[in-house]
């Protein structure tokens, strides 16, 4: 028989985290236990801090010289850099602009060019709704050029035909927490001829993630969730080096530019991920992810992942010892075909 779980286990548990530290980073009310990060993440106290030099500072007196002397030009690449260690992308891959929705309308775009002749963008029913929304509208301002092909989960390798121009998928389910094999789907859209497009809005900074070695194409993630950007935090995006050059996203604004201050009529794309720009950044917003991102790119994604499975099997233990027999425990690992996925 398995011994009972004590008071006194679960505070050795603690004691003995390695993860612990990183509970003194964070401005959390006393007495909150707060679950909610999928929504919102938790305020760094370093944001704080960060958010008053900036605005006292490089806003207040330096005024417009802090585009060069403390580096705001170059945030969205340095936001970026610091995002691709959590997800396991090369520095040069990611920029962090703009939000999810116009991340993926930019790449959305850009893969279906990529692809002539192809007309079917793959996804599954019940993913999260803007990636869905963005190819609804896409596929009306191109006047049904495109198509939404939506298949449930289980047929989605089968469903990679030769018109396929672009695998959309949300790598965790939003409602249900099922997670997708990026390594796998990736490898069968690549072999039908399609690209993928990952959402990680509700991966990045909760799993350990490795998007160069699983060999994807594309992605998109919001900085508001488990990277503690803050409310309406920029989102990042990512496009493989091998790619970089041929995506022509179509919001070709000025940020964008090879050249933005030589101020000339004819648009020519930056090199690199630049051309993944538009507008000008929101420095403060940034800023503040900046250091939200900093905590999670301090934490080695694997320990956090573990941790978290830990704590899961912790909490079913204790319902199964304390309330036996009062509730029936549904979850992924014990659910029909949970042994071919991971939870």
């Amino acid at each position: 028989m398995t011994a009972a779980i004590t008071l006194q286990d679960c505070q050795a548990l603690d004691r003995d985290d390695p993860l612990a530290p990183f509970r003194d980073r964070f401005d959390l009310p006393d007495g909150v236990i707060y679950l909610d990060g999928n929504s919102l993440g938790v305020l760094p106290k370093a944001t704080r801090a960060r958010l008053q030099q900036v605005v006292a500072q490089e806003w207040g007196t330096d005024l417009i010289r802090s585009w060069n002397a403390h580096g705001w030009i170059t945030l969205p690449q340095r936001v970026g850099a610091l995002i691709a260690g959590v997800i396991g992308a090369e520095p040069d891959e990611v920029v962090a602009a703009d939000s999810t929705s116009v991340n993926l309308f930019k790449l959305i775009a850009a893969a279906v060019r990529m692809r002539p002749g192809r007309r079917v963008i793959l996804s599954e029913p019940g993913n999260f709704p803007t990636d869905l929304y963005m190819v609804q509208g896409l596929a009306e301002l191109l006047g049904g050029q495109v198509e939404l092909r939506l298949v449930e989960r289980d047929r989605i390798a089968d469903a990679l035909t030769d018109e396929v121009a672009l695998l959309l998928l949300t790598h965790v389910h939003y409602k249900t927490g099922a997670i997708h094999d990026m390594r796998g789907l990736t490898e069968r859209a690549h072999a039908a001829g399609a690209l993928t497009l990952w959402d990680l809005s509700h991966s990045a900074g909760a799993l350990e993630l490795s998007l160069s070695a699983d060999g994807a194409d594309l992605a998109v993630g919001c900085g508001y969730k488990y990277l503690n950007g803050g409310p309406g935090a920029p989102a990042f995006l990512y496009v493989a080096k091998r790619h970089q050059d041929a995506v022509r996203q179509p919001l070709s604004g000025w940020m964008g530019h090879a050249a933005p201050f030589a101020f000339t009529d004819a648009y020519e794309p930056a090199p690199g991920m630049a051309r993944q720009l538009c507008g000008t950044p929101s420095i403060l917003a940034l800023s503040a992810l900046e250091e939200g991102v900093r905590v999670m790119a301090d934490a080695h994604m694997g320990a956090v992942r573990a941790k978290s499975r830990r704590m899961g099997d912790l909490f079913l233990a204790l319902v199964e010892q304390r309330l036996p027999g009062t509730f029936g425990i549904a979850c992924p690992r014990t659910a029909p075909g949970a042994a071919a996925r991971s939870a």
